[in-house]
Parts: structure tokens; sequence; C-alpha cells
């Protein structure tokens, strides 16, 4: 549905993205995830087109984003960082605006706006001036503007982003809702917003693609060595020592300081917790939990995305001053 091929974005001596090509498949909700700073609303504003790239290509359904703008434009729903919206108009007032310039008539849209309205539960604040909405709100007329004309595709660049836990929590359910009915493409730095919501996962460091992958298969490509955590009802002394000496395990770490909490590192293929247990069954220890531990996505994504040598590079820059209302 959505491809992107060897997009490149340069700013004089500074290149804020360099050669991401990545595909959407129709019907899939696909998270580009990333450090701030990592390009990925310079990758968004190039793909919706509202950024020409210094190179590549995009095609949407199809249709070649350079060929035919305004085609793809009608296929695509975009929902910046920064929701440019008139604070001075009613909800309804500006969702019909939003309408007419994309190329609505007035027919289609008295049509289409209460079916939309009732989409992103904005029936309660539709005769409500926008400026006294609260950001909940106002992300979700964000959201009611984009799909206003019924795209196929939907761009969320940082939709939660300023949100408080319950605003998050309403905004996710709506985008979920959303995403079964069309193919998604959501920008965040937010890891449970991913988890939650999406079918695979692209991660992006200083521009480039480093990882790709559903939550699952990143998992388990980086998991590395295996891990154990152990936990006995009381401290013992000579605990670390014990574990430490049976065979596959290469490490034993207290947790959190502890002698009744341990973390233990595994040789490559071993399998030692049968062991572990009859080690706590002859020294008549306790054991509360025995529990082999996943690499987490947050895991993952700090390994790919933390620089071991910290080197000055320019800063991307912020496109938040020249955002307008377009359509």
């Amino acid at each position: 549905m959505i491809e992107a091929q060897n997009l490149t974005r340069r700013y004089g001596d500074f290149t804020a993205v360099e050669q991401i090509s990545l595909t959407v498949d129709e019907g899939e909700i696909v998270g580009m995830l990333g450090p701030n700073g990592a390009g990925k609303t310079t990758t968004i504003r190039m793909i919706t087109g509202f950024l020409p790239p210094t190179e590549g290509r995009v095609t949407v359904g199809g249709k070649d984003l350079f060929a035919d703008p305004v085609g793809v434009r009608g296929d695509i729903g975009y929902l910046p960082e920064n929701v440019a919206l008139y604070p001075e108009m009613r909800v309804s007032e500006y969702l019909t605006y939003r309408a007419m310039l994309e190329g609505m008539t007035r027919a289609q849209a008295k049509k289409r706006l209460p079916e939309t309205i009732t989409s992103c539960f904005l029936e309660e604040v539709e005769g409500q001036i926008i400026g006294t909405l609260s950001k909940g709100y106002r992300q979700r007329v964000g959201l009611a503007a984009a799909i206003l004309h019924e795209p196929q595709a939907l761009v969320l660049d940082e939709p939660t982003v300023g949100l408080d836990p319950k605003q998050i929590i309403a905004i996710r359910e709506l985008i979920r809702e959303l995403g079964r009915e069309r193919t998604l493409l959501l920008s965040t730095h937010i890891l449970p917003e991913v988890e939650l919501l999406c079918d695979r996962v692209i991660i992006i460091d200083r521009g480039r693609i480093v990882a790709e992958g559903t939550p699952e298969s990143l998992k388990e490509s980086w998991v590395g060595a295996t891990m154990l955590r152990v936990e006995l009802k009381q401290g013992t002394e000579g605990v670390a020592e014990i574990l430490e000496r049976i065979r596959g395990v290469s490490s034993v770490k207290p947790i959190d300081g502890g002698r009744s909490r341990f973390s233990l590192e595994c040789e490559h293929a071993s399998d030692p917790r049968e062991a572990v247990f009859r080690a706590a069954v002859d020294n008549g220890w306790t054991l509360l939990e025995l529990a082999e531990e996943r690499a987490s996505l947050e895991d993952i994504f700090v390994r790919l995305t933390t620089r071991e040598v910290i080197e000055p590079t320019a800063p991307e820059p912020d496109e938040s001053a020249d955002e307008e209302v377009t359509s």
C-alpha cells in the first residue's frame, strides 16, 4: 500500500534521513520507532508529500507521489505531531471547512461529517469551540480531519505526545479502531504504543533503519544469552556462590543488592533450571520464583540506539516552526 524507496533528506552538510526504504502492506499497522531526532518526522513528511526528498521515491496504492501528488494525497490521511487547527472555529465548522479543502461537495460533506464525528467520539463537543477543548479532544479533531475524505492509508506522527494517561488510552483505542479498516503507519518514540498497536516495527536511528520485524521476531533475534530470574523467600549467605557453580550458569548478579533475588546469565543453549531447583532443595531454600527472562522491546531499542561514543552532530531541524494548515 505504502512503499518508500531510498528516501534521503539533506540539509546542507547534514543528512537527516539516509537511504530509507520501507513498505506498509494493505491492512497492516506498522510502527516507526526511534529516539527524538532520529529522522522519524522527516521521513513521515516525505512519505506524505509535505517535504520533498533529496533522493528517493514514494508510491501509495500504486500511484507515484511525485507524478500524481493530488491522487496520492487523496489516498492518505495525515496527522502531524503538532495538529494545525483553527481555535476560534467550532468542531463541526472546522471539519466542514476541511471537507471543502479535500475537494468534497457540500452534499458529500453533509453525509460524511456525522459518520466521522461518531467514529472519533466527538458527538459531545461537535458544537464546541476548538480553543476550549482539551488536548485529547483536539487530537481527536485532528484524526477526524485526517479520515474525513475516507483515505485508504493513515499516517500518524506522535499521536499521543503531550497527553495525560487517560487521554493516551482513549487515543490508542481510537487508533486501534481506525486500524481495523485502514492501512496505518505510526511514528512514535513510546515503546508501549508500538507493542499494543503495531503488527510490525521499524526502528530508526540517526536517519537509518537499524532493525525491522514483528515485536516477537525482534525479541527472538536480539535475545542474546538466556537469563533466569531466581527469588528466594529469605536471604541466605553464599547463595550467589552456589548458583555460580551450577553447570550452564556463566554469571550471577544480585537484584537490588539483596541476598534473595538474583539474575543468572546462562551459557548458550543451556537450561540450568532443573539444577537450580535441585540446589534449592539440597540447601533448604524456599524458592518463590524461577523464571526465564525474555528480552523486551525496550532492551532491543536501547541496544540499537545507544551510542557508546557521543559525537557532536548537527540536530535534526525543528520543522514544527513551519507547520501549516494544509489539506
